[in-house]
């Protein structure tokens, strides 16, 4: 290829990953929805996305290190405190069991439907035992289920991809050699696999250790030394033994998350945006490499076989692995009903599929074109079923908003109760001893540990929190805090403003959302409070009453409006009032 047409390539995948990504945040609809389908459609109209064509023998390798920087991401999200009693007896069974009853399940009928040879079959089964991060959790925020089942399909998901990239592996050199090694030899590569990893991961988390937690290297430098770790360590892991820097990679996030009394940074708003960029380059450049002619005559026996895998064999897995565990029905049956394979199938059959083509493998040339039609109807069929689903069986969180009040003086106590009072899930957390007795006397629900855990959601019980609301006395730290917290919870994050004659040390100079009207500043606000205004929650219908402020609207859906920057949210019908009133007793100031 030309020059020209290298920069025409990587641009339009870039374009077409992203706007792809922004289609279907427009449309409300899972991103690999549209990410699919314009992928392939963009490789029938131009040669210039054609992977192998743009990076040559660099593709392979390019993608492994992406997906290792993925589940690395992935790894980050996975807390240990999560996996414990029968959440942990799930996860272990849907891995076991996944493998088993889905990899020879499939390869079996992959011969039979797709009329491949026993060895590309065997492959072909071996690749769909994934399912993987980049689509299980990007469907389970669309979906928004119960806490309990986000955290048991999300650990499914960050730890079967690895395992299947490896039995991936395992049996693609077991054909490529031509042998069939014994059960015991392909149970010892397995296990040899997984040391490689696992020893690759400890030497990697030991660096970020030492750079993070011991020399503080800061940000944005941090950020930087975690994705070159990453990237070392897997690359190494794979040159010493096939796809075992994906273990590495998902074991070193999960070490690096769950290291105690750890300064290491975890989760970063820019791995996000990149894992974001990573997935919607890999599906758009996979994509692109199939051909209408390679689908013709796959099909319709494909469809049958996922058929089979959604109707059949997941519902099994699932009730087997959930099978004497406290999960209630409908949580046991959306289990079930979510199994969608993801970029680790695509990658390996993209990898794995041109050489055995090469040795003459029969119906070799069928492993990529099923994979992707079986990618693309999986995703679809959860993708478009999922949220039904969850209502039917009432799995779904609650649209009501949660929002989290920090600080504990006496107007923002009677803040939490009158949201509490308007139907709200009103959590707060307070420093003090004495705010915090006065947070439980008003029969509030408290939020333990420090405030950026609970903040971020590092507790299974703070989970769902969708705003922040940062009401201490302290301007400095409700700044502060402001910054620090975007985009690490769920909702916005708001604070109120200073003083106007304000000497802090960053309040006065910080952006954010600024909670109410300019006239109701921090100490404006608690002076009339303490002056006797009360806050009460008042049906929305008709004005505003004379003296009162408004300070937030309550959706007929239980959603938050709050005033920001003196600007009210517009009116709707149903709507409940936050207001705080004329002081009672005014004194003089």
């Amino acid at each position: 290829m030309s020059t020209d047409a290298i920069f025409l390539g990587l641009g339009l995948t870039a374009v077409l990953a992203v706007g792809s990504q922004v289609l279907a945040r427009w449309l409300r609809v899972p991103a690999l929805i549209v990410l699919l389908p314009v992928g392939f459609t963009a490789g029938v109209l131009t040669d210039d996305l054609d992977p192998e064509r743009l990076l040559g023998a660099a593709f392979s390798p390019l993608v492994s290190l992406s997906v290792a920087l993925i589940l690395y991401d992935a790894g980050l999200g996975l807390d240990l405190k999560h996996l414990q009693g029968h959440n942990r007896r799930v996860v272990v069974r849907l891995l076991l069991l996944g493998v088993l009853l889905t990899g020879f399940p499939a390869a079996f009928l992959a011969a039979q439907f797709l009329g491949m040879s026993s060895r590309a079959a065997l492959m072909l089964g071996a690749i769909l035992v994934v399912s993987g991060p980049t689509v299980v959790g990007p469907l389970l925020n669309f979906v928004r289920p119960v806490e309990r089942l986000q955290q048991i399909l999300t650990w499914e998901g960050s730890l079967i991809d690895p395992i299947g990239a490896i039995l991936g592996a395992l049996v693609f050199h077991s054909i490529v050699a031509s042998t069939h090694p014994h059960v015991g030899v392909r149970a010892g590569q397995l296990v040899l696999s997984f040391a490689v990893g696992i020893a690759g991961a400890l030497v990697g988390t030991a660096v970020l250790w030492l750079l993070l937690g011991r020399f503080r290297i800061p940000e944005p430098l941090g950020t930087s030394v975690q994705l070159a770790t990453v990237i070392g360590t897997a690359a190494v892991c794979d040159v010493l033994r096939d796809d075992t820097g994906l273990i590495a990679a998902v074991a070193m996030g999960v070490a690096v998350a769950n290291l105690p009394s750890s300064d290491i940074p975890s989760r970063n708003p820019f791995f996000e945006t990149l894992v974001q960029l990573i997935i919607g380059l890999l599906f758009i450049s996979i994509s692109a490499t199939i051909t209408p002619d390679s689908l013709s005559g796959v099909m319709l026996p494909t469809l049958g076989l996922v058929a089979v895998l959604v109707l059949v064999i997941r519902p099994l897995v699932a009730g087997l692995s959930t099978l004497g565990t406290d999960l209630p029905q409908g949580e046991r049956a959306f289990i079930g009903w979510m199994a969608p394979r993801g970029i680790v199938a695509a990658a390996t059959a993209s990898t794995f599929s041109t050489t055995l083509v090469a040795d003459g493998v029969g119906g070799a040339e069928k492993i990529l074109p099923a994979t992707f039609l079986v990618i693309v109807a999986t995703v679809a069929v959860y993708g478009f079923t999922a949220v039904p689903a969850a209502r039917l069986l009432h799995v779904r969180r609650s649209a009501r908003s949660r929002p989290l009040l920090v600080g504990g003086a006496q107007w923002v106590v009677e803040v939490g109760r009158a949201l509490r009072s308007a139907g709200l899930d009103v959590l707060m957390w307070a420093g003090l001893e004495p705010e915090r007795e006065r947070i439980r006397a008003a029969g509030l629900e408290l939020a333990p540990g420090e405030l950026l855990a609970a903040a971020t959601g590092q507790g299974a019980e703070l989970e769902g929190i969708t705003a922040v609301l940062l009401l201490t006395d302290e301007d400095d730290f409700n700044a502060l805090a402001s910054t620090i917290l975007q985009g690490g919870v769920e909702g916005r994050v708001y604070r109120l403003g200073p003083p106007h004659s304000s000497h802090g040390v960053v309040a006065p100079y910080t952006g954010g959302e600024i909670l109410f009207d300019e006239s109701l500043a921090r100490p404006a606000l608690a002076r009339r409070h303490a002056d006797g205004a009360p806050l009460l929650a008042a049906p929305g219908a008709g004005t505003i009453p004379t003296g009162h402020d408004l300070l937030f609207r309550v959706r007929s859906n239980g959603t938050l409006a709050p005033v920001v920057s003196g600007h009210p949210p517009p009116e709707e019908p149903g709507d409940i009032l936050i207001l705080l009133g004329p002081p009672r007793h005014p004194t003089p100031h």
